[in-house]
């Protein structure tokens, strides 16, 4: 229905139809900036062709079979001037912002990963792009590379932190909920990659979520979770679940 006000037709405040919930002190975050981010295993340093392109060539060359690159929709790269072609032309600007994961004992880049569809006026943002070295899978600091990702984003304001993969890669889908997102979806025939159909899993997590997942990644990463032998004692699954 429809009011009048000084001979104007108006629009009720409140019509009788289910809304979302207010959110009336959120404003549109910056965009993240090229900053490093530091952590105790590992810095991200945003990425730099003379400062990470010949270690990461390296690093990627351990993976003989080129099975890291199965599900993205660019590389294996065989030859370093592909390599930093690639780079220059996708990897150096604001979005998808790309940040070399750099190992703190060693000093070398091992791994990168990207920021994605910045969406600053919906409060979102993805992480993707990920593609870690046979020397940064499954170590600390992959983990805490992830943290420092999420842990930037929120606390520059955004809503919503999206994670998405081809629905067959299961390492990627098991990371995802390792690291606390919640799946939402497969959607389907999402696009065309490397001449094969790929169906897109959804995983996200939210603003709300933030402080308990933090939380988790905070008891994860202490030292006192580790041995000597830099075995963990309590699971981050565990610890994610739980919050």
């Amino acid at each position: 229905m429809r009011g009048r006000e000084n001979g104007c037709h108006t629009m009720p405040d409140h019509p009788n139809q289910p809304l979302g919930e207010l959110v009336p002190d959120w404003k549109p975050p910056p965009p993240p900036a090229r900053e490093v981010m530091q952590g105790r295993f590992c810095r991200l340093e945003p990425l730099s062709v003379e400062n990470h392109a010949r270690q990461l060539f390296e690093a990627n060359a351990l993976d003989a079979s080129g099975s890291n690159w199965t599900y993205l929709p660019y590389g294996p790269f065989t030859e370093f001037e592909d390599y930093v072609a690639w780079l220059e032309k996708q990897c150096l600007g604001f979005d998808p912002l790309f940040f070399a994961i750099v190992e703190a004992k060693s000093g070398e880049a091992m791994g990168v990963a990207s920021y994605l569809r910045i969406t600053p006026d919906c409060g979102s943002i993805e992480v993707g792009h990920l593609n870690f070295s046979r020397r940064l899978q499954r170590t600390p600091a992959a983990t805490e590379a992830m943290f420092l990702m999420m842990r930037r984003a929120f606390e520059l304001g955004y809503r919503r932190y999206e994670w998405k993969c081809d629905s067959l890669n299961e390492p990627s889908r098991k990371a995802a909920l390792r690291l606390g997102l919640s799946f939402e979806g497969i959607f389907r025939q999402a696009t065309v990659r490397k001449g094969r159909n790929r169906d897109t899993a959804w995983y996200a997590a939210i603003d709300k979520e933030w402080p308990a997942l933090c939380a988790a990644f905070e008891q994860w990463l202490c030292p006192s979770n580790f041995d000597e032998q830099g075995k963990q004692h309590v699971s981050l699954a565990s610890l994610t679940r739980a919050a």
